[in-house]
């Protein structure tokens, strides 16, 4: 159940940033906006995901990657992005992970459980962190498709996305959190 839940936050956020944002970013960032989003609400999910799950987030990610990717992405856009488009997808879902576990070997343990309360400003530094791995590491996986003057733009644009996309699911997850404890207590 946690696996499919991964999976279709994933596919709902990214048809949101893709149906929503990515028309209303490509009026102002054309050149960009096929690779990086402003507002990426997925890297949320990623970051989120990883904390509670681990590991065992990533299948689910590469999974909500790939059909986001079949379901939002135009099949000129996939038949172009093709090779790379693999590459990404496993950095992607990867990028989370191995900030928690670089997080983790340096001695703070932001996964759920390793403490008693959830720390937000750990869940920001580790979503940072994801985000400069992904944001490096898709552009070298892109790095043939990106024009060399465009990289450090596309790479800025990355790491905003995935920031703001991750504070804007965590807000959404606080304000589910204390919806529930407002139902549970209406319960009793």
């Amino acid at each position: 159940m946690t696996f499919l839940i991964i999976v279709l936050a994933y596919v709902l956020c990214h048809g949101m940033t893709a149906l929503l944002i990515t028309p209303a970013q490509s009026l102002v960032l054309p050149e960009i906006t096929v690779f990086a989003s402003l507002v990426y609400l997925p890297h949320g999910v990623r970051v989120l995901a990883t904390w509670a799950y681990g590991w065992k987030a990533v299948p689910a990610l590469i999974l909500g990657v790939s059909l986001s990717a079949w379901l939002f992405s135009p099949s000129e856009d996939l038949s172009f992005l093709e090779p790379a488009l693999i590459e990404g997808i496993l950095v992607g879902s990867a990028s989370a992970f191995i900030a928690f576990e670089i997080a983790r070997l340096a001695g703070f343990d932001f996964y759920f459980g390793g403490s008693r309360k959830l720390q937000w400003k750990g869940m920001i530094a580790v979503g940072a962190l994801s985000s400069l791995l992904n944001s490096f590491g898709q552009t070298l996986v892109f790095s043939g498709l990106i024009e060399l003057d465009k990289v450090i733009g596309v790479w800025a644009i990355y790491a905003i996305g995935d920031l703001i996309g991750l504070v804007v699911c965590m807000i959404v997850l606080m304000f589910v959190f204390r919806w529930s404890r407002v139902f549970e207590g209406q319960k009793s």
